[in-house]
């Protein structure tokens, strides 16, 4: 037998441990342990065989139900579930969707107050039926030109209202996003209502919040609705003239609707099966101030994933104010799909608490089935900034204060068009 050397001993014990084994099963191949190297094994230990009873036909298992406590060897008993004789609200069962009574065999497409819409106003004009005009209309455009509309010492009441809400109505060093951006719009809509000395019809008008909003139109082969709360309304006893002439109604019947095909037009609503088709305006009958006149929406998400993109904040104001608009429709003129005599306008204003969009839409028909025929009107001007940047602390550099505190880059012409929107229909 041949003698091996000290060093060359080691050298084989450090292989085998190495996993290089030379022997039957080794190959050359390297074998390590779950603990060797530094390596933790992340494989789960099997779970242990559930403890239940098996239902075998002809064969009744012995538990030991009637030992009234735990016997090795003998099946678990299964009891019937206990019935409180009332409904607790956190072990209540709901019932299977099929059970559920306005559970409906065709699917209705939701649109709530969390949809985000991929092809965003391209979709909602889909959805909506609707030819899209860039900028205001001339009638509202003509009373943001007009000085007589305008407030006294207005561009530095405007600032005073983004100075509070930024700076002085919370202790936050600086404030949130949901904190500063209602306080903007209702100091904003306080500020419109003082040229009630000018205009007396603006006392036939009232703002409310949390209402609830229910439309439901049928689009091609799919049935949609708007359903929810989209924030402040304002109403008012009078509706809103038409923007656009009967020529131009009917000059929309040559417009062809945009389509985004492969993109299914339902992406991102919310697919349910048990709904209720129903038209609600969220005020009982008899309300003194049943007419729509501007939707105020606001983007207050404070975490960058939840905030709405542009684009979407617009595709949500134009499906809301359509769906304020169809139900007020239905609601005076039957739920017959038709052209409108009257045709209902709808103002929208849509903001972060900086960047502003304003919209104004004209309902001309609810026959929405088809493609052809007369279409609804949407007028857009976005992206209308009230202020670059808000500085809540002085910049200082080298003792010197580069920034002081309060707006940057003020634009008075974004509150002009939102008092315009407000004072349209009273001037």
């Amino acid at each position: 037998m041949a003698l091996v050397s000290g060093p060359a001993k080691r050298a084989l014990v450090g292989s085998e441990r190495l996993g290089l084994g030379l022997g039957l099963g080794g190959c050359g191949t390297p074998r390590r342990g779950a603990y060797e190297w530094g390596v933790r094994s992340t494989r789960k230990p099997e779970p242990p065989p559930l403890d239940r009873v098996y239902e075998i036909p002809g064969v009744e298992p012995i538990t030991y139900a009637g030992k009234m406590h735990f016997m090795p060897g003998l099946a678990r008993p299964i009891f019937p579930p206990w019935d409180r004789g009332w409904k607790h609200p956190k072990f209540d069962r709901s019932p299977p969707i099929h059970e559920h009574p306005l559970y409906k065999d065709q699917p209705c497409y939701v649109f709530h107050q969390r949809c985000r819409l991929l092809e965003g106003v391209k979709q909602a004009l889909w959805l909506t039926k609707a030819k899209l005009i860039e900028g205001l209309p001339e009638k509202v455009l003509s009373l943001v030109d007009d000085p007589r509309n305008h407030i006294e010492n207005q561009d530095k009441r405007v600032l005073d209202v983004i100075s509070h809400a930024r700076l002085w109505h919370s202790t936050e060093d600086i404030p949130k996003r949901q904190t500063y951006c209602p306080v903007i719009v209702d100091s904003m809509i306080q500020l419109c209502k003082s040229q009630i000395l000018k205009h007396p019809s603006l006392v036939r008008r009232i703002c409310v919040k949390n209402y609830k909003l229910s439309a439901s139109w049928n689009r091609e082969s799919f049935l949609f609705q708007v359903r929810g709360s989209s924030g402040a309304r304002l109403n008012a006893k009078d509706p809103l003239s038409p923007i656009a002439s009967r020529e131009e109604v009917e000059a929309t019947k040559d417009h062809v609707l945009e389509t985004f095909y492969p993109i299914s037009p339902t992406i991102d609503l919310q697919e349910c099966s048990a709904y209720d088709v129903k038209d609600d305006t969220g005020f009982q009958e008899g309300y003194p101030y049943p007419h729509p006149h501007t939707l105020y929406v606001l983007d207050t998400a404070h975490v960058k994933p939840y905030r709405f993109r542009p684009d979407q904040l617009r595709a949500k104001m134009i499906l809301f104010a359509f769906g304020n608009a169809l139900a007020q429709a239905r609601l005076l003129y039957g739920n017959e799909p038709k052209v409108l005599e009257q045709p209902v306008v709808m103002q929208a204003i849509g903001t972060d608490g900086r960047v502003f969009h304003f919209l104004v839409l004209q309902l001309n028909t609810t026959d929405l089935v088809s493609h052809e025929g007369v279409k609804n009107l949407v007028w857009v001007d976005s992206d209308q900034l009230l202020y670059r940047h808000f500085w809540c602390r002085p910049v200082i550099r080298k003792k010197v204060v580069v920034e002081p505190v309060g707006p940057v880059d003020f634009r008075p012409e974004t509150f002009k068009k939102f008092l315009a929107l407000y004072l349209h229909g009273a001037v």
